[in-house]
């Protein structure tokens, strides 16, 4: 059940939808009943306010004073609200307070009217333009190649009747047109381009947003600005509508995308906590390994990225480091220098994409130090960010990561050591307006640089190129994940435990299944060589991460593999790209994945190695969700994922889900049919509901149990083999490195130690007491069925 912390609602556990046109608000009410059924104690939504036309994701809002219609709207919130309240649940919303959506002028009406007015628009303060470098003129980067002109005019742009008088229009999209500049439009027609000179925007080549664009952007989309919500009054109505839903008590808790991206993200989170009464909230902050989120920020905690990691890496053998460190350097010419790559990625991001953003905080710093030459400047801020071991810091906090890049800098360009001397100081400083750009631009080349490419470019074990992971840290013992349990628990018991988002580079099942390749990399290595030889790809390197994902995704169709190819490949952005595909090189990829369709011997190959991962995959898939289900933390559960969740990066993970099978198969399990332990490719994952069910309820159900945190040790041959934790009366027994663990002939003697209590596996239904006092049980016994247990303490 909600539980009280601190006067604060706290969900047992939430369950992710994706509000769509097809699936809306109605639809998620309809489905609540289910959610129950499953355990869930709180529904948690994507984002609600009114977004881009046909929006499939809901981040690119353009209004924040009412809810997409074609989510559902105001009513629709309100009946899913209802239904929410009649069985008990919360309701938990993602909110999106760093930008909004500008893809289609006209939806958003601040937007328009800075287009329209310019600086003097009543809503110029709103977005964080720079006018000076744009010579008072607003960049808007959409024309194509074929239509500049000679002189700088451009083609295809004509003025046209609009909703409010005369409008610019290139090709299918609109822009407002100021007073007075369109006087001699009529039926003789007027000149556009002379027109379009008079305007308060610019319609300019795509390619200038790298350079000279001047308003802030999310990453590098121009399509969604900036939205300045540190200044009050922008604060206020923009989340005019979000203090209706809390006030009149539709919502419980929220969900703040992207704070790294706002200006004080501390202060917002303040101001938010003012506007809610100190509602629930979480953030999707990015957590490095070993970085702390500030204790001053008021919110729950993480969306659970950190945690992510941890789960996979513990069930990661560490012994498969080296044997695939020496095929990933064989097949990418030598070994890679994980640290250096990431340099490389983000330096790139910084002169390239986001180079305009360089630009910028060079110009905010120069009002300082006019005596520092721009050029030299902007090598030096590129560079610093390139070094940036972290996001970003929130001076005076995270400090430490701001000396830390000072240092790499100076040591990777001694050459710039006299303008570090001159710019230190001023970007130590937390209330200069450069050094809080700064701080906002260094997450966004993080970003771009790891996330979006260097992920993709490094392929030894690709269950760890995860969104918060470092590749780089290949697993981690149960001894150290105990350790960050026990400090989890009494620092952050609140925040979200996940493993599979939207924003997920593949699902948890395909993670779980990948991991199985640290276990036999020589079994790999030999595949994936006859592979190469059958299908080959031009980049050996590439085609294992291909390969790896049609390992842990399979059974998926060609058109998904195909699609997660084409991604793959452009983000690495090393022989091919998004802007300027490669067809060569792409075709070579296209082509190797038809021939694990068409090939009979290339699917020979593929499915003897997949005979091998399939069931040791599952083992890993069921330990890591109970894991997450019944660690320290709330668990979230995505959308379908208490099936198995096989989806690759987005927008693949974001595909609808079928629920009508998941009814009838959590009617069959709640009634008591139990389910067979997952064995070939053909299950359901009718044991990983099963389990989703019960931890869910427990944790619904009995909160208590759920509380503190201990390390139950194992004893005995296989002892490794194992993770296990008593959360004050819910015990949790995993299996980790079932491959190994069959090696050595299963269990034998090994064995845990139970707490005083009459126990009962919620999994099994096999009873493993009474004691009275500790006593031990053999794990051969307690994981007869399924290689997992969910042991429950109950009173007499």
């Amino acid at each position: 059940m909600t539980r009280v912390s601190g006067g604060m609602r706290v969900p047992a556990s939430t369950y992710r939808l994706q509000i769509t046109a097809d699936f809306d608000l109605y639809a998620a009410a309809d489905l609540l009943g289910y959610l129950h059924e499953l355990g869930v104690d709180w529904v948690y939504l994507s984002p609600l306010l009114a977004a881009e036309p046909g929006s499939e994701h809901g981040y690119d809002v353009v209004a924040h004073d009412h809810i997409d219609e074609s989510r559902g709207g105001a009513a629709g919130l309100k009946a899913l609200s209802a239904e929410a309240r009649r069985l008990g649940m919360g309701v938990l919303v993602d909110i999106v307070p760093n930008h909004v959506g500008i893809a289609t002028p006209r939806e958003d009406p601040w937007w328009w009217d800075v287009l329209r007015l310019g600086r003097d628009s009543p809503h110029a303060a709103a977005f964080d333009i720079d006018w000076n470098a744009g010579h008072e003129r607003l960049l808007v980067p959409v024309v194509g190649d074929d239509d500049l002109l000679p002189g700088g005019r451009i083609d295809h742009l004509s003025v046209v009747d609009g909703e409010d008088g005369p409008e610019l229009a290139y090709h299918d999209n609109l822009y407002p047109i100021a007073p007075g500049t369109a006087d001699d439009y009529g039926p003789t027609g007027v000149d556009a381009n002379a027109v379009h000179d008079r305007q308060h925007y610019e319609l300019a080549s795509w390619h200038s947003a790298d350079d000279d664009l001047n308003y802030r952007r999310f990453f590098a989309v121009n399509t969604l600005a900036a939205v300045r919500v540190e200044e009050p009054d922008v604060f206020t109505q923009t989340h005019a509508e979000i203090r209706r839903w809390v006030s009149e008590g539709l919502v419980d808790g929220l969900r703040v995308d992207h704070p790294d991206g706002l200006r004080d993200p501390r202060k917002y989170l303040a101001d938010l906590a003012g506007l809610t009464g100190g509602a629930y909230v979480l953030v999707e902050k990015i957590l490095e390994p070993g970085e702390k989120l500030p204790a001053s920020w008021a919110t729950a905690g993480t969306t659970g990225y950190d945690v992510l990691g941890l789960i996979d890496r513990v069930l990661t053998d560490p012994a498969g480091e080296e044997p695939l460190d020496a095929l990933e350097s064989r097949l990418r010419g030598g070994p890679v220098d994980w640290p250096a790559m990431v340099h490389e990625r983000k330096r790139e991001v910084a002169d390239g994409m986001l180079h305009s953003e360089v630009k910028r905080i060079v110009r905010d710093l120069r009002r300082h130090l006019p005596v520092v030459p721009a050029f030299r400047a902007e090598d030096a801020v590129a560079e610093l960010l390139a070094c940036f071991p972290v996001y970003r810091s929130y001076l005076p906090e995270g400090r430490e990561h701001l000396e830390q890049a000072f240092a790499l800098a100076r040591s990777h360009r001694p050459d710039l050591a006299a303008t570090y001397d001159a710019l230190e100081p001023w970007l130590n400083s937390a209330d200069l307006a450069a050094s809080k750009r700064f701080q906002q631009t260094s997450g966004m080349v993080m970003a771009k640089g790891v996330e979006d490419c260097a992920f993709y470019r490094w392929s030894r074990l690709t269950s760890l190129n995860e969104v918060g992971g470092d590749p780089s840290i290949f697993a981690l013992d149960t001894e150290a994940f105990h350790a960050a349990m026990v400090e989890r628990q009494r620092y952050w018991p609140d925040a979200m435990t996940t493993t599979s988002t939207h924003d997920t580079k593949r699902g948890e099942d395909v993670r779980a299944r990948i991991a199985v390749l640290a276990e036999l990399p020589s079994a790999w290595s030999r595949t994936l060589t006859r592979l190469l030889s059958l299908a080959p790809v031009p980049d050996p390197g590439f085609g294992a991460l291909l390969w790896q994902a049609a390992l842990g995704a399979w059974p998926i169709s060609r058109e998904r593999l195909h699609g997660y190819a084409e991604k793959a490949m452009r983000e690495a952005a090393d022989h091919t790209t998004w802007t300027s595909p490669n067809q060569e090189y792409e075709g070579a990829v296209h082509a190797a994945v038809d021939a694990l369709y068409d090939d009979a011997a290339v699917g020979q190959a593929f499915r003897e190695l997949l005979d091998e991962v399939v069931a040791p995959g599952w083992s890993n898939a069921l330990a890591a969700k109970l894991i997450a289900l019944t660690m320290p933390g709330v668990p979230d559960v995505y959308q379908g994922s208490e099936l198995w969740e096989q989806s690759l990066v987005d927008p693949d993970n974001r595909r609808s889900v079928d629920f009508d099978p998941r009814r009838s198969l959590l009617s069959a399990v709640a009634a008591g049919a139990g389910a067979a332990a997952p064995y070939g490719l053909d299950d359901v994952g009718a044991a990983k509901l099963l389990l989703t069910q019960r931890a869910l309820t427990l944790r619904r159900d009995r909160p208590t149990l759920f509380r503190t945190y201990t390390p139950v040790r194992a004893v005995g041959p296989a002892a490794e083999h194992v993770v296990a934790f008593d959360r004050g009366g819910a015990l949790t027994v995993a299996t980790r490195l079932p491959v190994g663990l069959a090696a050595r002939g299963g269990w034998g003697d090994t064995r845990i130690e139970l707490p005083p209590g009459n126990w009962h596996d919620a999994l099994a239904g096999a009873e493993a007491g009474p004691t009275t006092e500790r006593s031990s049980v053999l794990l051969r016994d307690l994981l007869a069925t399924y290689p997992v247990a969910l042991l429950v303490k109950e009173s007499r």
